[in-house]
């Protein structure tokens, strides 16, 4: 395998960790950044399908003593039960709508226009959740009730618009529904487990006749990448909306759509 393939790997993976727990959408960004490096057959779509896991493999680490105290308590702690509950009813939505609209989500979603505009309208959807007033009723991921798991679940679902953002939507949701931001980000991370799972499993499934051995040092260099990256970023993202609100999260997301739809016009792209 050449050092070209290899470097796009590792921009990928970087790609991927960086953007997968950030209101801005890692699909996204993945989509454009493959065009842009002229990587867009079908190992480099279930490439950027799997390197998400290295993404996800990032929250169970860090959060591995939270979860494991759920997954210990789940016997005989209500509030362990009640954790685990309310992450299958957030699941469900996204999980039977993403299951039925799969293959028209695929073809007539995933391209750099789409991205863009879904880019810009989930920034000002940012802007406008962030002044809007709100009552803050759960400070806790432990406190979120199953009513409002499930319509943090209903808010996932747009995020199988690719330039959404899962984290976009599952946060703004979360704090729509009462969740204080520390809630609604923890929320997020911890539901992006089932999903990630359950959508990267089902993708890899599907497209295992895209892979061979010779594509293991791309994936290795990828999958590695992402899980690093993902480490710092959701540490520092932690931080962050402890003392920040989304709003530069929206800017970016509207001035960068606006410049890739501005550069695709240019292009000759249909609208």
């Amino acid at each position: 395998m050449d050092l070209w393939t290899l470097f796009i790997g590792f921009l990928l993976g970087i790609i991927e960790g960086v953007t997968e727990f950030l209101p801005v959408s890692s699909t996204g960004h993945l989509i454009l950044a493959g065009d842009l490096l002229w990587f867009t057959d079908d190992r480099a779509k279930t490439f950027e399908i799997a390197i998400q896991l290295g993404a996800i493999l990032a929250v169970l680490w860090l959060y591995r003593g939270r979860i494991g105290e759920n997954v210990s308590g789940l016997s005989r702690s209500r509030a362990a039960r009640g954790f685990w509950l309310n992450l299958g009813i957030a699941f469900v939505p996204a999980a039977a709508v993403g299951f039925l609209a799969h293959k028209w989500i695929k073809l007539y979603l995933f391209n750099p226009v789409t991205v863009a505009a879904a880019l810009v309208a989930g920034g000002i959807a940012i802007l406008v959740i962030e002044r809007l007033g709100r009552p803050e009723t759960t400070a806790e991921v432990e406190n979120v009730t199953p009513g409002q798991a499930l319509k943090i679940g209903a808010a996932q679902c747009l995020a199988l618009f690719p330039g959404v953002s899962r984290a976009g939507a599952t946060i703004m949701g979360g704090l729509v529904f009462g969740l204080s931001r520390k809630a609604a980000t923890e929320f997020s991370f911890f539901l992006a487990i089932p999903t990630m799972f359950a959508a990267v499993g089902y993708d890899l499934f599907k497209n295992r006749g895209t892979l061979s051995a010779s594509d293991l040092p791309l994936f290795a260099v990828g999958f590695a990448t992402a899980f690093v990256s993902a480490l710092f970023v959701i540490k520092a993202f932690i931080g962050f909306v402890s003392r920040r609100d989304f709003t530069p999260f929206a800017v970016y997301r509207i001035v960068f759509g606006l410049l890739v739809l501005a550069y695709y016009g240019m292009k000759g792209w249909a609208f």
